[in-house]
């Protein structure tokens, strides 16, 4: 029988926190902290490798843009930010894995107004290997459809990567994984195709990528990055509505995020993908972009 996943809170290392490092035990927060009653908590996602966090500043520019969605700045400059990911890297000789900044509203006032609440900020890195199970990645993964819809721009900050946003998200990952699947498509309030529950998609057809407008979800930093790497190679992206219906129409399917990284899709509901050339394409050029560091800048040749 496999062990029992050590729980985050008993795990050894140092958290970087309000401007220094702690041993990792340590990093507490008190019951009446306002984030955890009313969501008022943003974070961010990143990943290292060969001890270098991709996309740093990128990341610690969208968590202070976060913050102010939410009413509230955080103390620290994204400099800062940035040399205090780097720290908490180096101070857990961490050399490929995970970064997660948090900032959210302290103790100090108990209600839904919270004005005079300190604002925290805290840096865990960990070693976090595949998001997704990697003989399921390599099958393509399986994806049901969400019941729960990404909501209205007029009804929450969806520009944000808030911490109350990803509520109906771990609903939906329940709900999928309970029924076999490895992740739920979230459609929109409108019904349009929005993302996965912690990433943006991607489909294919006739050798053109199409995505959907990120107008009520992340525009994700790794969706950004694809979309770069696609046009490199010369493929043309279409940004658009794409309504449930059009999958019927679609030859491949992927994923992207900072935890999913770039992974192919087989199924999502009664709709099939094939883990086609463009897709294994930008996978291998996500995978030489992150580790170049190591492998060096490889030429970008042209599909096919």
């Amino acid at each position: 029988m496999a062990a029992a996943p050590q729980p985050y809170d008993q795990r050894d290392g140092f958290i970087w926190m309000n401007g220094e490092l702690i041993p990792w035990r340590d990093a507490r927060v008190h019951l009446l902290t306002h984030a955890l009653h009313y969501g008022s908590a943003v974070f961010e996602g990143e990943r290292v490798y060969d001890g270098e966090i991709f996309k740093l500043t990128e990341h610690s520019q969208r968590l202070h843009e976060s913050a102010k969605g939410l009413d509230f700045e955080i103390p620290y400059s994204v400099a800062e930010i940035d040399q205090a990911c780097r720290d908490a890297v180096h101070a857990n000789r961490l050399v490929d894995g995970y970064v997660r900044p948090l900032a959210w509203r302290g103790s100090e006032q108990m209600g839904v107004a919270a004005q005079a609440t300190k604002i925290n900020l805290a840096i865990a890195v960990w070693d976090w290997g595949s998001y997704f199970d990697p003989s399921a990645r390599a099958k393509g993964l399986r994806l049901t459809i969400a019941e729960y819809r990404r909501p209205d721009p007029r009804t929450a900050p969806t520009k944000s990567k808030a911490a109350g946003l990803y509520m109906i998200c771990t609903i939906e990952k329940h709900r999928a994984e309970r029924a076999g699947y490895a992740d739920a498509l979230m459609l929109d309030w409108r019904g349009q195709i929005a993302e996965a529950t912690g990433a943006n998609i991607f489909f294919v057809k006739d050798g053109v990528l199409h995505t959907p407008l990120p107008d009520c979800f992340l525009d994700g930093i790794t969706r950004r990055t694809v979309i770069g790497l696609a046009k490199q190679r010369g493929l043309k992206v279409i940004e658009r509505a794409i309504m449930p219906e059009e999958m019927t129409d679609f030859s491949e399917c992927f994923i992207t995020g900072t935890a999913a990284e770039v992974t192919p899709v087989s199924e999502i509901g009664p709709y099939r993908f094939t883990i086609g050339d463009i897709t294994r394409t930008l996978m291998d050029d996500y995978s030489a972009l992150v580790h170049r560091a190591k492998a060096g800048t490889a030429k970008i040749a042209a599909v096919g």
